[in-house]
């Protein structure tokens, strides 16, 4: 094993997922009402645009699938209501910092792989824009050059859970599934990793298992668990 791919939103970024959805969407529906949008629809087509992005077959990246069903929801043109959202991200985004709680276990995560050799992923749901999640890095205190890959709706055909998702990280990284380890938070959307062979270590403090499963054939605990986990590892320099 060589490669960690992280999670970031309740992972490398310890958050209530709950509190910093209804934040983000207040903040979209005041950045809407202003911009001249119906705040209620704008909301609306922007999740249905999320659902779009989830069920994502793989014939178009997730930004285009997005645009797709917004431009035939909302007309106009993708270029102004692109500007919309990235003044949103640069400006009324970086406000939801307030809603996360960011811990430096995080850096450290990241500090022994590096130190190690591992080569590292931003696994994160390309769900965002990477301005988006470029902002969320920075809460989570992890910088961009730390990783050889950040997935953004830029640059994937899939989503979580979707396995092919995983499966176009590992064609662009060029490593087998056994090979990789994925760091996670999520029962549905973390955990679909191992069905391509992947090894996953779960968060534990902010684990997402809405159906109760049981998780306890896999790697699994706390931050500082997996931090002592990392430090366990073989070197690989």
């Amino acid at each position: 094993m060589h490669t960690v791919l992280f999670d970031l939103d309740g992972t490398l970024l310890p958050m209530d997922m709950e509190a910093f959805l209804r934040a983000y969407l207040q903040e979209l529906s005041k950045k809407g009402a202003a911009a001249g949008y119906n705040p209620v629809e704008l909301v609306e087509v922007v999740m249905d645009g999320v659902d779009a992005m989830v069920r994502n077959d793989g014939t178009m990246t997730n930004e285009e699938r997005f645009w797709e069903l917004f431009i035939s929801r909302i007309g106009g043109s993708r270029d102004v209501h692109q500007q919309v959202f990235e003044e949103f991200y640069l400006h009324d985004f970086p406000r939801l910092e307030k809603t996360v709680q960011p811990s430096p276990l995080s850096r450290q995560a990241v500090e022994i792989l590096k130190d190690k050799g591992y080569r590292l992923v931003l696994a994160t749901n390309p769900i965002f824009p990477r301005l988006a999640t470029l902002e969320r890095m920075r809460w989570a205190g992890v910088e961009p050059e730390d990783f050889a890959l950040i997935t953004t709706f830029e640059n994937c055909h899939f989503a979580k859970p979707h396995p092919g998702y995983y499966r176009q990280i590992l064609e662009v990284i060029g490593a087998a599934a056994s090979e990789c380890l994925m760091v996670g938070n999520d029962m549905v959307e973390d955990l679909a990793a191992a069905q391509l062979g992947l090894e996953v270590f779960l968060v534990t403090d902010n684990l997402i298992n809405p159906q109760g499963a049981d998780y306890s054939e896999f790697l699994h605990g706390s931050r500082e668990d997996l931090a002592a986990y990392l430090a366990k590892l073989p070197d690989r320099k």
